[in-house]
């Protein structure tokens, strides 16, 4: 497992105007578009695949996978 420190104030950055609730690969896919860094990109795609009804509850998920 990698050290990676990535805050959920750093993720939610790069979720800012996504709609909720929203799947895994759409929480990718726009951080992807706001040039998310790969820190933040390896950290969304280990979180579960499932739909997240919040930017919260994405934060909270963050907090499990580090």
């Amino acid at each position: 497992m990698s050290e990676v420190r990535v805050s959920p104030a750093q993720v939610e950055k790069f979720l800012k105007g996504i709609d909720f609730p929203a799947g895994k690969q759409d929480i990718i896919n726009h951080a992807k578009q706001n040039k998310a860094t790969d820190d933040v990109m390896q950290l969304l795609q280990q979180m579960p695949d499932k739909d997240y009804a919040s930017a919260a509850d994405v934060a909270k998920e963050i907090g499990k996978v580090e």
